[in-house]
């Protein structure tokens, strides 16, 4: 039986609660710590057009657009995308040109790769890299990304990033429909609460992202020590074993949690979990609809590290 889709903010998308993380399907050894070979990512994602898993996500840059390249070869396969999938992609820049011409570039090469034309929701990807007046100067990357969209090859542009103070900048523009975050709202890490806000604020629709924090928050054995794909703090790898240790005896895991606190939210449309395994999109799909008591979530809010030890803190001006 099909879950209920949600609506994509004011984009009129439906996306399923949890979206398919596309950037393991490339396979990024140096991010995810394992290979993905291109079967298996083809018959992964063929599985979950299957699946009541109705949305992908991925990027141009995921593995050099492997990623794309995979994903596309599953719709094929599958003699095209169902009428219910929505496959969300992100233009990337090519070495340091976050050029217009290449946002332009990057959105021909994606709707090659995926077979999906018009793409209907197309993120700015980690602008934060970047130089802000350069990439929003007028004829820069953001106005090639709204121009796309005016000119109907894309349906809807996003704004997908980490650091929670540049992408208010960004946010600010009043130009993005949508606002993907990653690594920063999730059981030990709070820095885009007041992206958050703003975002609800100005009616913009919200995709959480990386909710396991790169794997530490599924890990079992406690011997990942990274939050975020940096070292973790000591105050973090202490809430992270204590919350395991709860999760332990409210007769559930860590990664259950984890994506349960971002399904529960009624502030995300969407979860974007990555998934590289088959056996684990039903697991996935069943953390994502737990039943968990608030006594539970009581606790494990209690053991939140304090702010300095998120990814985006800012310390107070003295």
């Amino acid at each position: 039986m099909r879950w209920d889709l949600n609506e994509l903010g004011s984009t009129g998308l439906r996306v399923s609660p949890i979206t398919l993380g596309g950037a393991p399907l490339g396979s990024m050894p140096e991010n995810f710590g394992y290979d993905v070979a291109a079967e298996d990512a083809v018959s992964l994602v063929g599985a979950v057009l299957r699946s009541d898993i109705r949305t992908i996500d991925t990027s141009n840059g995921y593995s050099g657009g492997e990623s794309e390249r995979r994903i596309g070869r599953a719709i094929a396969e599958a003699g095209g995308l169902p009428a219910d999938v929505t496959v969300i992609t992100k233009v990337d820049p090519r070495g340091s040109d976050y050029s217009a011409d290449r946002v332009r570039r990057s959105l021909a090469e994606s709707a090659e790769r995926l077979g999906v034309s018009p793409l209907p929701l197309v993120h700015l990807h980690d602008p934060e890299f970047h130089d802000f007046a350069e990439m929003t100067k007028p004829g820069g990357a953001v106005d090639a990304l709204v121009e796309a969209r005016d000119r109907g090859e894309i349906g809807h542009v996003g704004l997908a990033g980490g650091d929670v103070n540049e992408m208010m900048r960004y946010l600010e523009l009043g130009v993005f429909e949508v606002l993907l975050v990653h690594n920063r709202w999730t059981l030990v890490d709070r820095s885009a609460g007041a992206l958050l806000e703003r975002a609800a604020d100005m009616g913009v629709a919200a995709v959480n992202a990386a909710v396991l924090g790169g794997g530490i928050l599924a890990d079992t054995t406690g011997s990942r020590t990274t939050y975020g794909y940096r070292p973790a703090t000591p105050a973090t790898l202490a809430a992270v074993a204590a919350m395991r240790d709860v999760c332990r005896q409210w007769g559930t895991d860590l990664a259950t949690a984890a994506i349960r606190f971002s399904t529960r939210d009624p502030r995300f449309a969407t979860t974007v979990v990555g998934i590289s395994k088959v056996s684990r999109i039903e697991s996935t799909i069943l953390a994502a609809t737990a039943e968990l008591p608030e006594e539970f979530w009581e606790e494990l809010e209690g053991l939140v590290p304090h702010p300095e030890n998120w990814l985006d803190h800012v310390p107070p001006s003295s």
